[in-house]
């Protein structure tokens, strides 16, 4: 029987590491879930493949969308994209820019190519924070990538992992204990928020997809 195949493809909060890992996992949230999801259905049928790379938009992923993801074909595919979108209209400001409403339609158009060409189960991370502050301009500016995110969660059908609001729910009654180590990029407390929250979002589906699979 062949494997089951989870991807999680991304920019550096998911490559976190994965290049100087024998495993290509990381010491990310990635890592977490592979060991949770390995443990916790413990069978030599469960791939989990890391396909972040540090400093994608959402045009980077498109430009490797065939060979990371279609030609993998996964059972399941999680999208974990938008920071940097919104960070370099901060930080390089003249830098070709991806604006919400372009990144919307190349969002789009990657997730009509999983649901035409994979069988895969789609589940879309929304864009974490740009500073552990509510009202930061990152934040605020990040606000239109989160709404498309989950707006092309209810096209697809996909599962939505509501990590920014995860973060902001955190960061309004508890900014003290950071999550990031300069405001973007997680430290161990902000990965274990990120895991926990998509398994939150996962978990039911989860038991009854591997149960159903085999792998138990």
């Amino acid at each position: 029987m062949n494997k089951k195949r989870i991807i999680f493809i991304g920019d550096s909060i998911t490559e976190s590491g994965k290049f100087d890992d024998p495993e290509q996992i990381g010491t990310g949230y990635v890592r977490l879930l592979h060991d949770y999801l390995k443990t916790s259905y413990p069978s030599d049928r469960l791939e989990l493949i890391n396909k972040g790379i540090s400093g994608n938009r959402i045009n980077d992923l498109a430009s490797r969308w065939k060979t990371d993801v279609i030609d993998l074909n996964p059972d399941i595919i999680s999208v974990s994209i938008g920071i940097n979108d919104v960070w370099r209209q901060l930080d390089n400001p003249s830098m070709e820019q991806i604006y919400p409403e372009e990144f919307e339609q190349i969002y789009d158009d990657l997730l009509a190519q999983v649901k035409a060409n994979t069988n895969a189960v789609i589940v879309l991370m929304e864009p974490t924070v740009i500073e552990e502050n509510v009202e930061s301009v990152g934040n605020e500016k990040l606000k239109p990538y989160v709404e498309i995110t989950n707006r092309l969660a209810k096209k697809y059908d996909a599962i939505i992992v509501s990590t920014h609001q995860a973060f902001i729910n955190y960061l309004s009654v508890n900014n003290e204990y950071e999550l990031t180590t300069d405001g973007v990029h997680m430290n161990s407390a902000g990965n274990m928020l990120m895991a926990t929250t998509w398994l939150g979002a996962t978990k039911l589906f989860l038991d009854e997809e591997f149960e159903r699979y085999g792998v138990k």
